[in-house]
């Protein structure tokens, strides 16, 4: 039987990604000055305010204040209007030193003997119905997010936006599973006020909120999503129908937004950074963690197991999970789910022993594999973790305080995303290329 598959996205200009990208901004600049930091770093933004908490264990200091104005001016909230901007907000830091009964339990003598950060259960997920080895309904959410931000930054064309923006995408499925048709988009984005009424009756009120509804309307089918659909080949290209049914602002008008319209929190995205509800989620949020953390190493160690399973043909679809205990280096235990679609003669508690005795799975081996201790966080905290280019090699600047010390580090991103292990995996599981 068919079925409709709904999943949704945030812009960096959402009040939790404005949290998340700080959180991790400052994740960034302490292993820029010491790899070997252990930070977790929460930020709450709200009305012209910013508190920052948690523990850090570090050689460097940090101006924090002069990072967090820096995150907040780039994502594009400079202008007093909004009554959240760079210049002008509070930033109130409650950071402390991290708690000796939990560093003792993940620094040992011996790097390889690294104890996991947290007990919990880490998921990683991957199915071949897109190139990036993603749910469809999840890669469009982001990318219409991605190119509204672009043609909010390039002051073009749609120059009302403001930087807060939501995006769902409703896919319908066939009887077996396959996408077939892009359903519903529905789009929230900030804007100015530029259509005003007349005075200040309810109906001019209505009337210039349903002009600016149209307009905006028609500039999302019209400019945003070609755009949007030129990103993809083929297989995702012919799902945009003349059926698709647009939601635009529904509510009318979304002038008030960002932190001052709501408060935002570290972490409160984790399905968006995820896989956008399909799989599974151990419940950890990732940003403003250091790699010691397991609720971040492993769901990127699960995922690049998962994504490399799929491209290898082990299963079409697959869910892996990774669970530890605090302060043990080995973990509890790999579990498997392949939904039926496995391609190799092997029930899903076989795949899942001969991976674990196969791939180290440890904290510290999972750092070194992955490259985990570089300044390499900032970039996943908007637009999903998972699904995103790998080997991007960039250099980033990284400084401890206004007019003070400054390095330059070249980092590789999104490294749980290469499909390095896909021969590994063909001749573990016997695969003939």
């Amino acid at each position: 039987m068919s079925y409709l598959f709904t999943s949704e996205s945030v812009s960096e200009g959402h009040p939790d990604k404005v949290a998340d990208q700080i959180s991790d901004a400052i994740i960034d600049h302490f292993l820029a000055f010491d790899p070997n930091s252990k930070v977790a770093c929460e930020t709450l933004v709200t009305s012209g305010q910013v508190v920052l908490a948690g523990e850090v264990k570090s050689k460097a200091y940090l101006d924090l204040q002069t990072i967090v104005r820096h995150v907040i001016s780039e994502i594009g909230y400079n202008r007093s209007e909004y009554q959240f901007d760079a210049k002008s907000c509070g930033i109130l830091s409650a950071i402390h030193e991290q708690s000796a009964d939990i560093n003792q339990g993940v620094e040992r003598e011996d790097p390889e003997a690294q104890g996991a950060g947290d007990q919990g259960m880490m998921f990683g997920y991957a199915t071949n119905e897109t190139k990036h080895y993603m749910p469809v309904a999840l890669d469009l959410s982001h990318k219409i997010l991605q190119i509204l931000a672009r043609i909010r930054k390039e002051g073009k064309e749609m120059t009302y936006l403001r930087p807060d923006s939501k995006s769902q995408v409703t896919i319908l499925y066939s009887d077996d599973g396959r996408p077939e048709a892009i359903q519903t988009v529905v789009l929230s984005t900030q804007h100015d006020e530029f259509a005003l009424p007349k005075d200040d009756s309810a109906a001019e009120k209505k009337k210039a909120q349903q002009a600016m509804q149209k307009k905006i309307e028609s500039d999302v089918i019209e400019i945003l999503m070609p755009r949007v659909k030129q990103e993809f080949g083929e297989d995702v290209q012919r799902l945009f129908t003349e059926d698709i049914e647009y939601l635009v602002n529904p509510t009318g008008s979304f002038i008030i937004g960002g932190p001052h319209g709501d408060a935002g929190l570290t972490g409160r995205k984790i399905i968006v950074d995820t896989y956008g509800g399909k799989g599974a989620h151990g419940g950890g949020a990732f940003s403003g963690k250091d790699p010691s953390k397991v609720d971040r190493s492993g769901a990127y160690a699960t995922r690049h197991l998962a994504k490399n399973i799929v491209a290898a043909g082990v299963a079409d679809e697959i869910l892996v999970q990774v669970s530890y205990a605090i302060g043990v280096a080995e973990p509890c235990g790999l579990y498997v789910n392949t939904y039926g679609k496995s391609n190799v003669d092997l029930t899903d508690g076989e795949i899942a022993e001969k991976l674990l005795e196969h791939f180290d799975m440890r904290p510290y081996a999972i750092e070194q594999r992955l490259k985990l201790r570089q300044p390499m966080y900032f970039e996943t905290a908007a637009y999903g973790h998972m699904g995103r280019d790998p080997g991007q090699i960039v250099k980033k600047k990284f400084f401890t305080g206004a007019g003070k010390e400054t390095v330059e580090r070249e980092v590789e991103l999104f490294t749980w995303e290469k499909l390095d292990l896909v021969d590994e995996i063909k001749d573990l599981f016997g695969i003939q290329s």
